[in-house]
């Protein structure tokens, strides 16, 4: 599993816009329940930081996935995980497809 097979099965699940929040910072400027729902993909491993780090609303730190210990939330290791298990079956999610 790899990057780019990552974002294609995000875009066919349904998850390559809120990555596209996460990966611009925008999701933590924006109101709670996008955080919140940023936060959770993150920690699931649906989504993964980007590789800058940005501030939130209140000025705290969200760090870059490459300074995370590998596997932790918001990895590229964790989501890579996630993915290999929707891909092999191990997790079911929904096809919403936007493309």
């Amino acid at each position: 599993m790899n990057y780019n097979r990552i974002k294609k099965l995000q875009n066919e699940y349904g998850y390559l816009e809120m990555q596209a929040l996460i990966n611009s910072g925008t999701a933590w400027s924006m109101q709670g329940s996008i955080g919140r729902e940023a936060m959770s993909l993150l920690e699931c491993g649906a989504c993964m930081l980007p590789k800058e780090t940005y501030k939130d609303y209140y000025g705290n730190t969200i760090p870059s996935r490459d300074v995370l210990k590998k596997g932790t939330k918001g990895t590229y290791q964790n989501s890579k995980d996630f993915w290999t298990k929707v891909y092999e079956g191990e997790i079911y999610l929904e096809n919403h497809e936007t493309n």
